[in-house]
């Protein structure tokens, strides 16, 4: 699979979900709203990383198109299915070899009441090399499938959110892969605007900073962080309408690819993102 392959798919789903965009604002606004800098949050975004790892290329394309869709909703709970899926291409090489997919599904059970809101979900994850970086580096697959029971809590304080909580990972592959994650992070959303295109779109600044705790690692943290400009519908209310976003992002720790989770890694780079 090349990277212009992985772009086309990205363009189709991004179409194929272009309608939403057309939707009510605030109707279909997430209970629990995706995690900004968290590296496996269902999300559409392309980025071009600087990478300093001792197996990966040292300039990765890394893409992911995925969405967290609610199937029954009230104002203050939802229930979703979550659905992603992330590579990684070796932009060092002509032939930019797909390097590490993973594949991603859950259901979130979300809970809101005031500012404090509540994220169950119960998610399934697999992953796998790509098929030129085998015959090129000669490697082998780890077979790392695995079931996880999350819990997260989060608190909105003006313009900054925080959350908190942990993962449980069970019927797991390699079989001493260790069970405990414990995850949290701090937002900030610029509560004015920064930016006006006329009727186009209104930006702001966004930043955040995502750390993960893993048992399996001895307890290593990941720390990825993300700063940058969102740009919205000027007309929308609420969470239901479109965002791009235009990031920096910075990553250090225990490598976020599957295939490479053994791996201590680095990246340094920007990328671009939509929201629906």
């Amino acid at each position: 699979m090349r990277l212009a392959a992985a772009a086309r798919w990205l363009i189709l789903a991004l179409l194929a979900a272009a309608p939403a965009a057309g939707q009510t604002p605030g109707t279909d606004a997430a209970v629990f709203r995706p995690l900004l800098a968290d590296p496996k949050e269902p999300q559409f975004f392309a980025a071009y990383l600087w990478e300093r790892s001792p197996r990966l290329a040292p300039r990765l394309g890394s893409v992911g198109f995925g969405q967290t869709i609610g199937v029954v909703s009230a104002r203050t709970w939802q229930v979703a299915i979550a659905a992603a899926v992330f590579s990684q291409f070796n932009l060092a090489r002509p032939t930019a070899d797909l390097m590490n997919t993973d594949y991603r599904v859950g259901l979130p059970v979300t809970y809101r009441h005031a500012g404090l809101t509540t994220r169950v979900q119960l998610y399934h994850q697999s992953s796998h090399l790509g098929d030129e970086y085998m015959v090129h580096a000669h490697a082998q697959r780890v077979d790392l499938t695995f079931e996880a029971a999350e819990l997260l809590v989060s608190q909105q304080l003006a313009a900054w959110r925080v959350y908190g909580g942990g993962e449980y990972v069970f019927t797991r592959s390699p079989a001493d892969l260790k069970p405990g994650v414990l995850h949290g992070g701090v937002e900030y959303r610029e509560p004015g605007v920064l930016v006006h295109l006329g009727r186009l779109a209104t930006g702001r600044v966004v930043a955040a900073l995502d750390a993960k705790s893993i048992q399996d690692r001895s307890w290593d943290v990941g720390w990825s962080a993300i700063t940058g400009l969102e740009l919205g519908d000027p007309v929308a209310r609420g969470g239901g309408a479109w965002r791009w976003s235009l990031l920096l992002r910075a990553y250090t720790g225990p490598a976020p690819y599957g295939e490479f989770f053994r791996d201590r890694v680095a990246s340094l780079g920007v990328g671009l993102g939509l929201a629906l």
